[in-house]
């Protein structure tokens, strides 16, 4: 092994090779780095994968607000679907009545859900734990399902048409929907990394931490906790957003509660608290309950109640058996073996030192030699 240590050290030692330390500039580099190797991917993959792709992509910012609320600040949310239903109609009802372009649409989109956000998160700063979460799961039960009883508005059951963008004729609508998402998946994980580097991000932890605490520092514990939900609120009506682009139409259908489960289980599989770890959590998102969890029922020649529910089962065993094995998620054990994999490969090494006797160094004497003893005469300087 001595002949792959040596070379990875001399690499490391380069001055060229560390990342730089302002963290707008390495998050920007992050971000270029997997656009480029997005994008070989899209070129690459069939239209039906670059859909996937595009999926992965929104539901890594749906997860990354859930994790700046959840993990960051510690507030327990199960209202994020009903946030994206939010988002979804409202780019439906942009499409429907007016001519603008997708920009200004998905800034609207943000700006309303923030505002969402903000008025569930008002009441919410006054409950914590199991209380809180039943809060926000009314958010997620009523919103979807709320505009199926104003019909002339929402379309009720049909819904309201939310067609993909077209790019240019050369490049299929699936790869040009799934740049857009990506690019948007992007931008917002670096604008997320810059805002938990600051003095924001700072108050979310302390928060987390101790609240008692966090206010006799001079924080604004009710303040932060409605700024993360805000965000939070926004990152999900973006994903709405998107998920309405990638479906085609928008309807209550489309945000059941199973959504905000998924969501919140996606965030601790992935790793509770890391920005990283939202993209293991929208792979398993997307992946298992429409094709791991189908092609499991259909190898048990399972019925359709099992077949609807395999899902979420499935979702518990998984968690169940990640807080065993990782209970920091799948970023978490990456993280591990990362520091394992750079501790071996360092050029750092422990001396070992021995140190005087304490008694012998106050009587002006020498240290012993060979680990020899002081004798009393010695003690005693004679």
């Amino acid at each position: 092994m001595d002949a792959v240590k040596r070379p990875v050290q001399a690499l490391t030692a380069k001055s060229w090779f560390r990342l730089p330390r302002q963290p707008m500039l390495r998050h920007g580099l992050f971000a270029l780095l997997a656009g480029v190797g997005f994008y070989f991917l899209t070129n690459w993959f069939s239209a039906f994968n670059d859909y996937e792709l595009g999926e992965i992509a929104f539901f890594a910012i749906a997860l990354a607000g859930l994790t700046l609320l959840t993990g960051i600040t510690g507030q327990i949310s199960l209202g994020n679907g009903g946030f994206m239903a939010v988002g979804a109609f409202t780019l439906a009802l942009l499409y429907t009545h007016t001519k603008w372009n997708l920009v200004p649409e998905l800034f609207v989109v943000v700006i309303v859900s923030v505002i969402a956000g903000g008025i569930i998160g008002i009441p919410a700063t006054r409950l914590r734990g199991p209380y809180l979460a039943g809060m926000t799961l009314t958010v997620a039960l009523g919103l979807p399902y709320l505009t199926n009883q104003y019909e002339s508005i929402f379309g009720g059951d049909q819904g309201l048409n939310t067609p993909p963008p077209t790019g240019p004729s050369n490049i299929n609508p699936e790869q040009w929907l799934a740049w857009i998402q990506i690019l948007g998946a992007l931008i917002v994980l670096v604008l997320l990394g810059n805002l938990l580097r600051s003095r924001f991000g700072r108050s979310f932890r302390a928060v987390r931490d101790d609240e008692i605490a966090a206010s006799l520092a001079g924080i604004n514990v009710p303040r932060t906790k409605v700024i993360a939900f805000m965000v939070s609120a926004g990152c999900a009506g973006l994903a709405g957003a998107f998920l309405a682009l990638s479906a085609g139409i928008t309807n209550s259908a489309e945000f059941p509660l199973a959504l905000s489960i998924y969501l919140l289980a996606g965030v601790v599989l992935g790793g509770t608290g890391s920005l990283m770890g939202v993209w293991w959590g929208a792979i398993i998102v997307v992946y298992l309950p429409n094709e791991w969890a189908t092609d499991l029922a259909s190898d048990f020649h399972a019925n359709s109640l099992v077949s609807a529910n395999l899902a979420i089962i499935i979702f518990g065993l998984v968690l169940v058996v990640m807080m065993l094995v990782a209970p920091s998620g799948i970023q978490g054990g990456i993280r591990w073996l990362a520091a394992k994999t750079a501790a071996y490969f360092s050029s750092d090494t422990v001396t070992n030192m021995t140190l005087p006797l304490q008694e012998a160094t106050e009587a002006g004497i020498n240290p012993p030699v060979n680990g020899g003893s002081v004798t009393s005469t010695e003690k005693q300087g004679v």
